[in-house]
């Protein structure tokens, strides 16, 4: 069969308008967070960074250590 030269849709325009207000939303809570709530959310995360990165070096060091 031949293959169609039809341009390939654009996605609907009303779901785009969609994701665009759910992350324009997404923005604005974010931005009226208080501080504290920020600070926390940034120690979670280089705490959780801090984790990985010894269980990589333990692992490194059994594995070297066999």
């Amino acid at each position: 069969m031949g293959e169609s030269n039809a341009k390939r849709q654009p996605r609907h325009p009303s779901r785009r308008t969609e994701l665009r207000a759910d992350f324009i939303r997404y923005l604005r809570k974010s931005v009226h967070r208080p501080i504290a709530d920020l600070t926390g959310e940034f120690l979670r995360g280089a705490v959780y960074k801090l984790g990985s990165g010894a269980v990589t070096l333990i692992i490194l060091w059994w594995e070297t250590r066999r």
